[in-house]
């Protein structure tokens, strides 16, 4: 009897020293933030009318402008008169490579006119002067996100491109250089 005692009084104490010998805990916790800023990034492919043989009709063609921006942003497109001298949003002209000849064409927000002229209220511009930008709402800015925004282009077979000068080698290249400025 007496070693069951002793076994039952040192199974106590060896508990009671368990549990005294417990650690204490402490807590709190803390936040994780960041904020998040609207932002856009454009790219633009070149839109190329091909070889251009005056009389022979008019011609089309189209580009896309590519806009990442940070989900759900709102953002509009314009685009400028171009660089050529004497151009305007509402009858841009390409300048002769090497020469002093230019060239009429349009750039629309929808298809052009079987003459290449822009249907109605779709002159692409910068959305001042009855002239239109494109639109839309960002999906975010990982790959694949992207709102693509299509220019649509003719070159007239008008009189002032019939008469587009030529170098003395038979083909003149023409170019102009239209800015792209996305707002957001």
């Amino acid at each position: 009897m007496r070693n069951l005692l002793t076994a039952l009084l040192t199974t106590g104490a060896l508990l009671g020293a368990a549990g005294s010998a417990s650690a204490a805990t402490v807590g709190t916790s803390f936040t994780v933030s960041a904020t998040v800023l609207k932002t856009c990034s454009v790219t633009a492919a070149n839109l190329g009318f091909g070889n251009y043989t005056p009389g022979s009709g008019p011609q089309s063609a189209q580009a896309n402008i590519s806009v990442n921006c940070t989900k759900g942003t709102g953002f509009t497109v314009a685009l400028d008169k171009g660089s050529t001298a004497g151009g305007t949003i509402t009858q841009r002209l390409m300048a002769q490579g090497g020469g002093a000849g230019t060239l009429q064409y349009n750039l629309c927000t929808a298809a052009v006119t079987a003459l290449a002229a822009c249907n109605g209220a779709t002159l692409f511009g910068d959305g001042n002067g009855g002239t239109n930008t494109g639109s839309g709402t960002g999906a975010g800015m990982g790959g694949g996100n992207a709102q693509t925004v299509t220019v649509f282009g003719g070159l007239p077979d008008n009189a002032f491109n019939q008469a587009a000068a030529v170098a003395a080698s038979g083909s003149s290249p023409y170019s102009d250089t239209v800015s792209v400025t996305v707002t957001y």
